[in-house]
This record gives C-alpha cells, sequence and structure tokens, in this order.
C-alpha cells in the first residue's frame, strides 16, 4: 500500500520539497519515503482517480493550477504529466468524479470551481465549466470578507457535485452532466444549505450509504448533519454537534472529517486543540453522540485519513511537521498511538492507495 503526502513549498505557509510517496506497512503502521516530487508548488491537496492510474494535485498559488501525474503501480512513484489552470486563485481542493472522467476543483481565493476533463492517457484538458460564487456573510470580517470555495466533491452517484464555501457560509449542490462536464446549480428547495452564521462550512464526507452528509465547520469548530436525497440532490438539516470539549476556551478552527468504512464513527480535526475528536453514529437515529478526543501528537492537524480498511488513521499535523500513526478499534472507534511518526515539513494531505489501485480512498 502506498500513501501520497501533500505539502506546502512556500513560505509562510511551509518549506517541504514536494509531494511525498511513501510505502505503509499494514503490519506496523510505519511510513518509508520511495519518492519525493519536485517543482511542485503548495500541492495542498490531492486525489488519486478510480483505478489508481492517475493523481492530481492543486498547486495553490495565486495563478492556481492543477497537475496530473500518472501512477505506477508496482513502485507508487508518480511521473508528470501536465498542469492546466484551475481558473481561479488558491486551489485548495480537487477530486474525481466516479467515472474518472472529469476533475473537480475549489478555488479558496477567488471563490470558483472549475471542472477539467482527464483524458485516457491522464492528461488534463481545458475546464469544461466555470463557476464563480458572489457576495459573502461578514460574519467574520477577516474570513468572510468574500466567497471562499472549500471543497468540491460529487455525489455517491455522480450524478450532482457538492461544494462548500467557508465565506458565504453555504453547502452549494449543482447538478453534473457527465456527458458534457457542466455544473449547473440546483434550484430545487434544499439545494443550497445555509450554515449558521459565522459557522464557516469546509470539509464533507457522505456516510457509506450515501444517504447522510457530515459537514465539519473551521470558523466555529462544530459538525453538522444533513440529511441527502438523491434523487431530488437536496440537503436537510439534523443535528449540529461541537467539535471541542466543553473545558477548551483557547482558539481553535477544524479542518477535516472522515467517516469510518462501516459508517459507526465520525472524525474530525482540530486545529488548537491539536486533535481527533470522535463520535459514534447511532444505528437507528443516525444521531451523533460524542466519544473524546485524542491529541494528534503534533501540532495543526490540517489533514488525516483512514486507510481503505478502517485500521489505521494518519493524522498530518502541519506547524510540527509530522505524520502520526494510530490504530483503529473498529468497536469502540478509539485511537490509539502506535509510536510509527514520520517527520516531514508542512504536511497537509494524505491519500491512501493501495497496489491493484484497489481500496483507494481519498482524504476528503
Amino acid at each position: 500500500m502506498f500513501v501520497y503526502v501533500g505539502t506546502y513549498t512556500q513560505p509562510p505557509m511551509g518549506d517541504a520539497e514536494g509531494i511525498l510517496v511513501a510505502s505503509f506497512d499494514d503490519a506496523s503502521g510505519a511510513l518509508t519515503p520511495v519518492q519525493t516530487v519536485r517543482e511542485v508548488a503548495n500541492a495542498s491537496f490531492l486525489a488519486v482517480g478510480p483505478g489508481g492510474r492517475f493523481v492530481c494535485a492543486v498547486r495553490e498559488t495565486d495563478e492556481g493550477e492543477v497537475g496530473a501525474f500518472a501512477r505506477d503501480d508496482g513502485t507508487g512513484e508518480l511521473n508528470a504529466l501536465n498542469r492546466q489552470s484551475s481558473h481561479g486563485s488558491g486551489p485548495c481542493y480537487v477530486s474525481f468524479d466516479p467515472s474518472g472522467r472529469f476533475v473537480l476543483v475549489a478555488n479558496y481565493g477567488s471563490g470558483t470551481l472549475a471542472v477539467l476533463p482527464i483524458a485516457a492517457d491522464g492528461h488534463l484538458e481545458p475546464a469544461t465549466s466555470v463557476v464563480q460564487h458572489d457576495g459573502s456573510t461578514g460574519q467574520n470580517t477577516e474570513r468572510q470578507d468574500g466567497p471562499h470555495a472549500h471543497m468540491i466533491a460529487p455525489s455517491p452517484d455522480g450524478s450532482f457535485v457538492l461544494a462548500t464555501d467557508l465565506g458565504l457560509d453555504q453547502i452549494i449542490v449543482y447538478r453534473f452532466d457527465t456527458n458534457t462536464g457542466k455544473l449547473t446549480r440546483n434550484d430545487a428547495e434544499g439545494g443550497v444549505a445555509l450554515a449558521r452564521p459565522g459557522a464557516g462550512p469546509r470539509h464533507f464526507a457522505f456516510a457509506p450509504d450515501g444517504r447522510t452528509v457530515y459537514v465539519i465547520n473551521e470558523l466555529d469548530s462544530t459538525l453538522t448533519t444533513y440529511a441527502w436525497d438523491a434523487q431530488r440532490g437536496t440537503l436537510t438539516e439534523r443535528q449540529s454537534v461541537a467539535a471541542l470539549p466543553d473545558d477548551f476556551h483557547g482558539e481553535n478552527t477544524c479542518a477535516q472529517v472522515v467517516v469510518a468504512p462501516d459508517g459507526r464513527f465520525v472524525y474530525g480535526s482540530n486545529r488548537g486543540h491539536d486533535s481527533i475528536a470522535i463520535w459514534s453514529v447511532d444505528e437507528q437515529s443516525g444521531a451523533l453522540t460524542p466519544v473524546g478526543h485524542v491529541p494528534t501528537g503534533g501540532q495543526t492537524p490540517r489533514n488525516f485519513a483512514l486507510d481503505p480498511t478502517g485500521t489505521w488513521l494518519l493524522a498530518a499535523n502541519q506547524a510540527s511537521g509530522t505524520v502520526v500513526t494510530f490504530r483503529r478499534d473498529a468497536a469502540s472507534g478509539s485511537l490509539s498511538p502506535t509510536g510509527a511518526v514520520l517527520d516531514i515539513p508542512s504536511p497537509v494531505c494524505i491519500v491512501f492507495s493501495a497496489r491493484g489501485g484497489s481500496g483507494l480512498r481519498a482524504a476528503r
């Protein structure tokens, strides 16, 4: 099994050399570096395409780009193919549609979304759709001064695309034409979910059954649960819970949310408290109950990921420059540090990919 680690390469965000490719020992949880893909500026988010043949990475710069790479199935190594404009500044998220024919990009700085076709040989083609978000909430004057698209990813069946916008406090649903690669805003009631003012929705994850969406809110450190109507492409809010313990009063922002493969537990990262929050999911009602918090063994856990089996969790501590391995107990949802720590400057994204392209799980 291989792990791909995206990093910041430009100060003040970081000083890494590029994308790290590492082999993962599924007996001990240890990571061993295999390759460093240099000359990839600020590869802050990565995605592995269906089948595992290709990898895409954003270049989070003022003139944003997306890069495509061919992946060697045997060694895990990446070979650069080409780059295309992300049609915005500060691209921070990239994902594939289920068919593997399109790449979806969210540009934080400009508040734009883009869809880029991917050719049979993995090369990226010019965008087929570009969407500009407009407005702001103004609730948080520093962070919500305008639109800031933070994540874009398809629904499980690929008929819709969801995008969170931190600046607008919205989760916006688009209809996706899989023939033309066009995004069209879903005007049905519930096609836009309004977060609490100042919440700052950042990342989301679907439950394995595809009927629930979990959205982690960066600015007010909460997690919100939505019911997903796959036919209409709509969201209905169910519950919102705190990501922090009651006795914590320092500064904190949330970053990542991940659902266990069996759907019984949800995990979210806290930057400031520097922990992974754990919630259990009631099998009947779907209600979340706090389980506890586990320190990530470093500072500023911007991203983390579960391996395809749900046995291992890797936490990327951006500020302290470490990737820390935890073993997960499937019955209790608890996390235990293994002692395996990889030193790497400014790690901010982790993606697992198994040999043979099976069991792919991108960190969303």
